[in-house]
């Protein structure tokens, strides 16, 4: 009954091996690094290695993945590597070992240019309706790792969930103009309303897919912070974003105001969780409102396991500015 987790010395991998080890559950971390949380050091592009790991798994979470801040620091061939021909590897692995449940850690960011519409339209109101149009390479083959999950669900039987995540990761801000104008825990509190996630209700979302995998069979859900909105404040949030957060959560600016802390002018996409909560029973702990109440206790934004698996960074150097390049991709 042993879970494998890929990635397991990174933030979501080990905040999933932490959590199921608290849980006296048999559990499997493997990692390119070496980390208090990862079992087997290696590659999910080698497919021997996988082979060997997937052995006795009766559930695969996989986490790992090169991400976002590594577009301007890895080739586009080591994305397609990793995030395609590594998911290969594993989906092939867990059909041939007939896994139970095969969880994919994907992203919001497969939505691409579908996130941001012209200037003078509405904020997008980004369900697992819109149609995703990645805009990079992370994004590009995140889909296509998507794509392969949907193949090995209808052509193996695989009982498959797509967990399509917002922003949880603790590291500042690579936008600088945000950087510039928020303190970090400001900016990271201004995403609850429509773009962040805490990672103890990813883990949550998680595990709760992995045990309705059997009953669902596929389905991709996205993963974020329920947000406070409704589709009738879509045009008003586009410009106007403090007016509408005053009307649905008006205690807000008094905790703001202790801080010295600013609202956002204005939102362009929210995310909308309706579904994952309707269909796994995910009921996510942490939001908007949750997190002004908790400010108003004294308490942090992070939750306790955030606390706890801290920040990993991206690389294994430091940049000047910021805390990954974004500016170009190399070929």
């Amino acid at each position: 009954m042993t879970i494998l987790v890929t990635g397991s010395s990174g933030h979501l991998g080990e905040a999933l091996v932490r959590t199921l080890q608290a849980q006296g559950r048999e559990v499997l971390g493997i990692d390119i690094r070496a980390s208090a949380f990862t079992h087997e050091v290696g590659s999910i592009t080698d497919r021997d290695f996988v082979r060997r790991c997937m052995k006795g798994v009766t559930t695969v979470l996989h986490a790992a993945t090169l991400h976002k801040p590594h577009v301007a620091t890895h080739g586009r061939q080591n994305f397609v590597d990793v995030n395609i021909t590594g998911t290969l590897n594993l989906l092939e692995e867990a059909a041939g070992a007939k896994v139970g449940a095969f969880i994919y850690t994907s992203t919001t960011s497969v939505f691409g240019d579908a996130l941001v519409p012209p200037a003078d339209e509405p904020a997008a109101w980004i369900t697992e309706d819109v149609t995703p149009v990645p805009k990079n390479i992370y994004g590009v083959t995140k889909a296509a790792a998507e794509d392969l999950c949907q193949l090995f669900a209808r052509n193996h039987s695989l009982r498959i969930i797509v967990l399509r995540t917002s922003r949880f990761f603790p590291e500042e801000d690579d936008n600088a103009a945000v950087r510039a104008a928020f303190a970090d825990a400001n900016a990271k509190a201004n995403e609850f309303l429509y773009r962040r996630v805490d990672i103890e209700d990813v883990v949550d979302a998680h595990l709760l897919a992995a045990a309705q995998a059997s009953r669902i069979g596929f389905a991709k859900y996205i993963i974020s912070a329920t947000t406070p909105f409704s589709r009738d404040d879509v045009v008003a949030l586009r410009h106007q974003a403090p007016d509408v957060v005053r009307r649905h959560v008006p205690g807000y600016e008094r905790e703001y105001a202790r801080r010295a802390w600013s609202m956002i002018a204005g939102i362009d996409r929210v995310y909308v969780n309706d579904k994952a909560r309707a269909e796994l029973g995910w009921q996510p702990r942490h939001d908007f409102r949750s997190l002004v109440t908790r400010l108003a206790q004294g308490g942090d934004i992070l939750s306790p396991l955030a606390r706890a698996v801290g920040s990993k960074g991206y690389h294994d150097r430091a940049f000047s500015d910021g805390p990954y390049p974004v500016e170009s991709s190399p070929a």
